[in-house]
């Protein structure tokens, strides 16, 4: 275990690989389902209004949306809010863009293929050893 600072409240903690303390954690939990609820009976807000309007900072709401845990569609006439984090295009949800995702999971898809291939060759060769060494007795 690690001990490391809140990303929001700044105080230490031990940590398994979260960034946010426990009781942030409690806090944004809550505020996800406030937001969330207003986000769903005002279709057509900008993420300023849904902080004023909450009392949830955009700090939180960013997090959420990196989190996944939030979709936004055309926020302010575009969304853009977040950047993909591999080609810095703006998204309204997550980490990656679509494109980036596939890609992504592409190369991943590609290189298990790769292995699975590979230790197949590997099996294949050891018994096909192991077969002609008994053909030769």
């Amino acid at each position: 275990m690690n001990i490391i600072q809140c990303i929001f409240c700044k105080k230490p903690f031990q940590t398994l690989g979260r960034k946010a303390c426990p009781d942030c954690l409690e806090q944004i939990d809550k505020d996800f389902f406030v937001v969330r609820d207003y986000i769903y009976e005002h279709k057509q807000t900008n993420m300023d209004k849904v902080s004023e309007e909450t009392g949830v900072s955009m700090q939180i709401i960013r997090h959420l949306l990196k989190e996944g845990r939030l979709q936004l569609d055309e926020i302010g006439g575009g969304g853009g809010l977040l950047v993909c984090e591999r080609c810095r295009k703006p998204i309204n949800s997550g980490k990656l863009c679509k494109a980036c995702t596939d890609k992504v999971s592409n190369t991943m898809k590609g290189n298990v293929d790769a292995r699975a291939a590979a230790a197949k060759s590997a099996a294949d060769s050891a018994s096909f050893k192991g077969s002609a060494k008994v053909k030769n007795k």
